[in-house]
């Protein structure tokens, strides 16, 4: 059974869902899902989880993500982007790329960013998206986001009163770019909303090594070994933690939901991706665990030099030597 993870690069059109069912009907694996959603008009990278890697899901969606944004100015939507029913209109030819730039640094760090009502957000078990389209508006609490960097690509010049800029934008787990792009419109004094997204990086996976969908397609019906080839193990899905390397014995205990008597130091073959840092309840650093032939056994917080299983990724069984499966005397 194939496990690993599909680096796509999302088309416009098809929702994440979609390229998932794809993905997993050309590859039959009975089990994917993907590590955060990009909307149906956005583009880039979409990692697709097979196997047994949907297991990955939690800890590669919390990694940082960089986009290419295009920002309207000049007109404000109802849904924030570009699918939206237009509500607001000014000038905006009077704006400068120096002016954007000099706006940018107070959307750097930690934020507070109000949810928009079309997402998938859930208030009150609801999502927001549901009642937006019933014509309700909903009480949203703001939610902390961190932007790591926020720059300008090239701002095109003014036509019909509206001005397109192109950012660059790195930012953790849960921030809405199309908030940001409304956000930093009304800093500068007029309507805006997030006319276009690229995704150029996520979960470690950048778009320069992302398949597109349609050669997936063509690989599944000329090469089908070609395409398996390009499926990442999960071992390597997870190449921004940093790796701790058991001996047999170890591999074994921590297969088993014990903690395993000692653990090597990390590698430095890895820093932790910026999200990722922190473990399930704020505790040690994430690291892979790793048994002697590198099958992904774990993933652990590490605190004192101790691994503490934060999800266990391999049964007893696929913990297996060169002379065969450690018996009992071994452990």
């Amino acid at each position: 059974m194939i496990s690993g993870v599909l680096v796509v690069d999302k088309p416009a059109g098809p929702t994440s869902f979609d390229v998932v069912q794809r993905v997993r009907r050309l590859l039959a694996v009975a089990k994917a899902g993907h590590a955060g959603t990009l909307d149906p008009a956005a583009t880039g990278v979409l990692a697709v989880c097979l196997g047994d890697a949907v297991k990955l899901q939690q800890f590669l969606s919390d990694a940082d993500k960089a986009y290419e944004a295009t920002v309207a100015f000049g007109a404000a939507t109802e849904t924030e982007d570009a699918e939206g029913r237009v509500v607001e209109t000014a000038d905006a030819s009077g704006l400068s790329a120096e002016a954007i730039r000099a706006a940018l640094p107070q959307f750097v760090g930690e934020l507070r960013q109000v949810p928009p009502m079309y997402s998938a957000v859930r208030v009150g078990g609801r999502r927001l998206h549901e009642a937006a389209r019933a014509g309700e508006a909903v009480e949203r609490t703001a939610r902390t986001i961190h932007v790591r960097s926020l720059s300008v690509l090239g701002v095109s010049p003014a036509a019909e009163g509206r001005v397109l800029a192109r950012l660059a934008v790195r930012c953790g787990k849960g921030t809405y770019v199309r908030t940001l792009a409304v956000d930093l419109g009304r800093a500068l004094g007029l309507p805006a909303h997030l006319a276009g997204l690229r995704r150029t990086e996520a979960s470690g996976f950048r778009v320069e090594d992302a398949l597109s969908l349609a050669e997936a397609e063509r690989l599944s019906g000329s090469a089908p070994d070609v395409l398996r080839r390009r499926v990442v193990p999960m071992a390597a899905a997870l190449a921004f933690l940093p790796a701790v390397t058991l001996d047999w014995r170890g591999a074994m205990d921590l297969a088993h939901g014990r903690s395993p008597a000692g653990a090597a130091a990390p590698s430095a073959e890895a820093g932790g991706a910026p999200g990722c840092a922190g473990g399930a309840a704020g505790g040690g650093p994430l690291v892979r665990a790793l048994a002697p032939d590198g099958t992904l056994v774990a993933v652990c917080e590490l605190a004192g030099g101790r691994l503490r299983s934060v999800r266990v990724l391999a049964s007893p069984a696929q913990i297996v030597t060169s002379e065969g499966r450690p018996d009992a005397r071994d452990r």
